[in-house]
């Protein structure tokens, strides 16, 4: 890595004006008061401004700068932002338009984009020294594709990402469907930050000790030898106690604002984890089903009430509910640790406010299980087809050298054998957590895949299609996907620690050729 900046920080200062970044407004609410900023050479400077949350993907500019975040009143913390918001804002496109997305570069860093999940063209992936050079500081880039798939997407930097993310160069990204309808559509973008300087330099000094010497895609070095590989020890986890402070769309619990429904409303909640926890929500009084997995619908799904949706770094969950119980109710994580209060959103009523609803994080709920959830139908793929490649990943951790890293059949990237396929084939992943504590949120660059089993069992329920799959310690999954999208595509742990210590892998096509041509003037990295 180029640098140490694990990033998020609350300084705990008062700053002169507010901010409400985020896109927690309904879809029919179009303006906030979000941030904006004057800059000197030495100084930033805050005032209040209005301006829309929500931008149209067919013309849209992104302007990463750095700038600062109230998370809550009185406390704010040093950020990088597009358009001067953490999240960034959230870009909007029907299906069928053409998506143009210019990102302007004002930071002193290299960037990039990548839209997370999106079946991108391989030349708009976002990803520095494989599909583009990163973008320099003063320069810009415009990403551009055809919007044919509906559903909900994240975009995010995708340069040194595991810091970039982490300082808050995301947003939320939404191909709508017109068959599609709900009353009131919210997006919840859920993150963690620190809250002390000590643990940001502490935190920093951790990341560094994680980044992958190699990781440069761009580089001509291979990384560490076999021998060094060898040369290890086993560790027990990665602790990630630094993350103390919790947020959803960039607000503490105490710095939000409802969200407003009105009797029989149909409301469909879009949740995204941008951050590297995993997170079990409850919706309060009511009924609710989960209507799509990483943006891919689910088959006639069933109403639930009081069980938690579990949501990994890197995942979408899309769920709907009947706004039929009038009052002010709560959706909230459960779990230990005061870090939760904060991971909390009102959903208020516009015509009857009045509540009984308490919160109650520490009650014990069941978890919707996925392998059985929906209506049971034949899938595009089978445990018991053919398949042209097969592929184990055995996901494991480890301390080498005094670092900790994270390794792919005990093979850190870019050492990692890479999945070698041609267009056309059918292909079979079997993940395998060796690892004692880690979860391992994988995600796959270019392609959907369709989960066929978990421990062994096929799936019950309806076909679960996704891009990011956490595999918990001691867990197994198989998947399967088509190759139908020719390109050299990264497949990664979405916790960005692991990623950048060394759990990444390639799915490279036999019948692609990249022509892309790094820039050696340039540092390209990708996580």
């Amino acid at each position: 890595m180029n640098k140490a900046l694990l990033g998020k920080t609350i300084l705990g200062i008062f700053v002169l004006s507010s901010i409400l970044a985020g896109c927690s407004t309904a879809k029919d609410v179009k303006p906030t008061v979000a941030l904006s900023k004057e800059t000197t050479s030495k100084a930033v400077s805050l005032k209040q401004t209005v301006k829309p949350t929500e931008l149209n993907g067919e013309l849209a500019t992104l302007t990463a700068e750095a700038s600062n975040l109230e998370v809550e009143k009185g406390t704010s913390l040093p950020v990088w932002t597009f358009n001067n918001s953490v999240p960034g804002p959230q870009i909007r496109i029907k299906k069928g338009k053409t998506v143009n997305i210019t990102v302007k570069n004002q930071l002193s860093e290299p960037i990039s984009l990548h839209i997370h999940g999106y079946p991108l063209p391989f030349k708009m992936d976002g990803v520095p020294g494989v599909t583009q050079n990163a973008i320099a500081p003063g320069k810009s880039f415009t990403y551009t594709f055809k919007a044919t798939v509906p559903g909900t997407y994240w975009y995010h930097s995708h340069q040194d990402s595991a810091n970039q993310v982490d300082k808050g160069l995301y947003g939320s990204f939404i191909v709508e469907d017109e068959l599609v309808k709900a009353d009131r559509d919210y997006t919840l973008m859920l993150d963690e930050w620190m809250s002390s300087s000590s643990e940001r330099d502490h935190a920093g000094m951790k990341n560094m000790n994680m980044s992958m010497h190699g990781m440069d895609h761009s580089s001509t070095e291979t990384g560490p030898s076999e021998q060094s590989e060898l040369n290890t020890s086993t560790q027990p986890g990665h602790d990630m106690s630094m993350y103390d402070l919790y947020t959803i769309n960039g607000k503490t619990y105490d710095g939000s604002q409802p969200l407003q429904v009105t009797q029989g409303d149909t409301v469909r909640l879009r949740l995204i984890n941008a951050g590297y926890l995993s997170h079990s929500l409850h919706l309060h009084g009511h009924r609710y089903r989960i209507i799509a997995t990483d943006g891919n619908p689910t088959s006639n799904p069933e109403w639930i009430k009081d069980k938690l949706i579990s949501i990994a770094p890197g995942e979408r969950v899309d769920i709907e509910f009947q706004a039929d119980n009038p009052g002010t109710w709560y959706l909230e994580e459960h779990g230990s640790g005061s870090m939760i209060s904060n991971m909390k959103q009102r959903i208020q009523y516009t015509n009857d406010q009045e509540t009984n609803d308490q919160p109650n994080p520490l009650t014990k709920l069941p978890t919707v299980d996925l392998t059985n959830y929906g209506k049971s139908q034949e899938g595009r793929f089978s445990l018991n087809d053919a398949y042209d490649v097969s592929y184990t990943m055995n996901l494991g951790t480890r301390e080498q050298q005094g670092k900790q890293v994270y390794t792919i059949n005990n093979k850190l990237y870019p050492n990692t054998e890479p999945l070698s396929v041609k267009s056309g084939d059918k292909v079979k992943v079997h993940f395998v957590n060796t690892s004692a504590t880690d979860d391992h949120p994988m995600h796959l660059h270019g392609h959907t895949f369709q989960v066929l089993s978990k421990n062994g069992k096929p799936l019950k329920g309806s076909p679960i299609y996704k891009d990011t799959l956490n595999i918990k310690p001691g867990e197994e999954y198989v998947v399967a996907f088509a190759a139908n999208n020719p390109g050299d595509w990264m497949f990664h742990c979405h916790d960005l620690h692991h990623a950048s210590a060394g759990m990444v892998t390639d799915l490279k096509y036999k019948d692609f050729l990249n022509t892309f041509q790094p820039d050696s003037g340039l540092i390209n990295t990708p996580e």
